[in-house]
């Protein structure tokens, strides 16, 4: 069989005059490809270079490295553009590079001709003498590094056979598919990209064309541009292209919505991830020819392919003629063939069969099906087997949203954290749920979800370089997670097979006081403090307020104790405990002021500014007026404060004004004290059920939080330097 340098320069025979490769700046045809690929290789050799990393964006220069590094025979090693700077040093170091292949020039780069760049090694990397560096495979020709589910990018070795064979088995697969087009929107330094992108288009004789990521509205690993993404397959009219779960189902979302022209069309391979039955049918129903495929670095980056000609609905296609697939008793699958030579630094031979990490299983047919990761599975109270995987991507691709783990390994249904940032309600989110609920077999719905608006981030070691979970991590903060996010609880009956979600009451009431919240968080002095304006006339006029609402905190909840109801007896028991933890808290604040040589006994005997004096005779006319429960609006007000706020903006304070310890018992007992007090919080919440209860706290929480941040916008500040310039102009 002959290797891809020889099959190109076939191909640059039979074509060449036909345009092989096409960007913003110039474009190549087979023969001047050709041409330009052996120029830069006959440099490679020259300058004795025998590892080369590929770095940069997706431009022609990208390509034509990678293919004079097949041609020179130098090891080829693709370097992520999302890889942070410590898993490039990784990678540099791991694969012992040369240099770096570039379409940008950087201090020290020689030209290489054809806008190529030879780049010294970066600063941070420090490649270790050759007699140290670990052992490669021999006949590695590409070292394709993977983030892994740690973020450690291990490399898995492959020569120019197994890339070769991967090709020539995926185009003899898309032999009834005419394509003459081919756009590039995953990053060259992707796997399935490099070979299926480029090397695939190449030897059908199509054009390869490439833009830089921005352009196509990719930032990172996942970053992402819609309407740029659209505008550029628009401007471009690819013939195929390769996306990701997460890509196709925005692409499928804005040809639903007339945005994305998917006319010149004809295949569109999806993988990477698990792709559900529903995204497909909304995909082939809004134009785009979606067909799901899989597998993994270690198998040249495909396994199975769906095709017009041979597709199964719920699979991931038949294996590619030059592998074998095969599925234990456990659910593991295994494959045959064309692996791997090896991982770089692993010198163990490598089985005759490939133990993938994934579950799935075989029809009748030979249509394989991907369940997930054997390492991954959850095992309920009942014994039965979940992976997560599944769950992630219905959940994904269902919602519409961006991220998914699901969770409660041990528990008798499964549990998800989702990140919606697009602002929907939770009766959306709730219907949407409920909807998904019914499809799902009975074993498999989800108990409660839980939403967050914020995005899990790989700085927070939440996700990889590749926008996976990273499980361990997640599960060891996963208390820390769930606490800022609201949850939908599903309660089941016999009636009601598929269940109804609930949201818990603290959740709705965290919800529906998210705008009055506003008024608090945006006051003028938390800007103020970390901008280091803050005076000790401020923090005592701050101190004063506190003073002046907190020595009402036990007498009102005296008062609502007393008027609680008998059937809120279980409330009534915990406001015993409160006031045994508020009671003195007032001193405390006097303490404070003392610290800060304020006269603590004339702000004993004075008057608060207004905005306090309204809030307190409000909670005293809800309670002996009104429902007594609306004085829980503060305890919410509060305590949801002090724990957002008042640890580090004490800290703040504390550095501007150079005070002691002494100073700051209120404001630093009251950060840490109100977490737990917090959890407590919610739990009694939570266990509120009447819905006039509810609305009255509800009600009251939005009155406090206005008159609250009212006090804090009211905060005297000390004039900028910028104010004063203004005041003088």
């Amino acid at each position: 069989m002959a290797a891809l340098p020889e099959l190109l320069k076939r191909q640059a025979m039979a074509y060449p005059s036909r345009i092989a490769l096409r960007g913003p700046e110039a474009e190549f045809s087979y023969q001047q490809l050709m041409q330009a690929v052996e120029a830069v290789a006959e440099q490679l050799n020259v300058r004795g270079i025998k590892r080369a990393g590929v770095c940069g964006d997706n431009t022609i220069a990208w390509v034509l490295a990678d293919l004079a590094c097949l041609l020179a025979g130098v090891v080829c090693v693709p370097v992520p553009v999302f890889f942070s700077e410590s898993q490039t040093a990784h990678l540099i170091e791991r694969a012992g590079l040369d240099g770096l292949l570039s379409s940008e020039e950087a201090s020290g780069s020689e030209p290489l001709g054809q806008g190529v760049w030879l780049r010294p090694l970066p600063a941070f990397a420090a490649v270790p003498p050759m007699a140290h560096l670990p052992p490669i495979p021999k006949d590695t020709a590409k070292i394709t590094f993977t983030s892994g589910s740690t973020g450690t990018p291990k490399g898995v070795c492959l020569s120019v056979a197994q890339m070769t064979a991967t090709t020539l088995a995926l185009k003899e697969r898309l032999s009834g598919v005419e394509l003459q087009t081919h756009l590039c929107i995953l990053p060259l330094a992707t796997l399935l990209e490099n070979i299926a992108g480029v090397y695939l288009p190449l030897l059908m004789g199509a054009t390869v064309m490439v833009a830089p990521l921005a352009q196509l509205g990719m930032t990172g690993s996942s970053g992402l541009n819609l309407s740029q993404l659209v505008a550029g397959i628009n401007q471009h009219q690819p013939q195929s292209l390769i996306s990701v779960p997460e890509l196709a189902m925005a692409l499928v979302s804005a040809a639903e919505q007339g945005q994305l022209n998917s006319r010149s069309l004809r295949f569109m391979a999806v993988g990477g991830g698990r792709v559900s039955a529903e995204l497909l049918a909304r995909g082939r129903a809004a134009g785009l020819p979606l067909y799901e495929g899989y597998g993994l670095s270690e198998c040249c980056s495909v396994v199975a392919l769906n095709v017009p000609a041979a597709e199964c609905v719920g699979s991931v296609g038949k294996p590619l003629s030059h592998i074998e697939i095969k599925v234990d008793s456990d659910g593991h699958i295994l494959v045959r063939g064309n692996t791997h030579l090896g991982y770089l630094g692993d010198e163990s031979g490598q089985d005759e069969w490939l133990e993938t990490g994934d579950l799935g299983a075989l029809n009748p047919s030979g249509f394989l099906s991907v369940n997930g990761r054997s390492k991954n599975l959850l095992i309920t109270s009942f014994g039965r087997n979940i992976s997560p995987e599944w769950l992630e991507s219905e959940l994904v691709q269902s919602l519409g949203i961006c991220q998914a783990v699901v969770f409660g390994d041990g528990e008798r249904q499964p549990m998800a954290l989702i990140i919606v940032t697009d602002g929907r309600s939770s009766d959306e989110l709730a219907g949407a749920l409920r909807q998904l609920n019914q499809r799902l077999p009975d074993y498999a719905r989800l108990a409660t979800v839980y939403i967050r608006r914020q995005p899990l981030s790989q700085s927070e070691g939440y996700i990889t370089a590749n926008g996976r979970p990273v499980r361990l991590h997640i599960q060891t903060h996963l208390p820390t997670l769930l606490a800022k996010a609201f949850s939908l609880s599903m309660s089941t009956s016999l009636a009601n097979q598929s269940g109804e979600f609930h949201m818990a009451f603290f959740d709705r009431l965290q919800q529906e006081t998210a705008q009055a919240r506003a008024h608090v968080s945006g006051a003028p002095v938390v800007k103020a403090i970390g901008e280091g304006c803050f005076s000790l006339e401020s923090y005592t006029w701050f101190l004063t307020q506190a003073f002046h609402h907190v020595k009402h905190t036990v007498p009102l909840m005296m008062a609502c104790g007393a008027k609680l109801p008998s059937r809120m007896e279980f409330v009534r028991k915990a406001l015993v405990e409160y006031i045994d933890e508020e009671y003195g808290h007032d001193e405390w604040i006097l303490n404070d002021l003392d610290a800060c040589n304020a006269d603590k006994e004339t702000i004993r005997t004075g008057k608060p500014d207004v905005s306090i004096e309204l809030m307190v005779a409000y909670l005293y006319d809800q309670i002996n007026r009104g429902n007594p429960a609306a004085f829980f609006g503060m305890v919410q007000v509060l305590e949801g404060t002090s724990v957002e706020l008042a640890t580090p903006l004490a800290e703040q304070i504390q550095k501007i004004l150079g005070l002691p310890n002494q100073a700051f018992s209120y404001l630093y007992s009251h950060g840490a004290l109100d977490q737990d007090h917090f959890e407590f919080f919610r739990n009694l919440m939570d266990g509120i059920t009447d819905p006039t209860d509810q609305q009255a706290i509800i009600d009251s929480a939005r009155v406090v939080y206005r008159l609250y941040g009212d006090m804090l916008h009211s905060i005297p500040l000390p004039v900028t330097r910028k104010e004063k310039q203004h005041e003088v102009a």
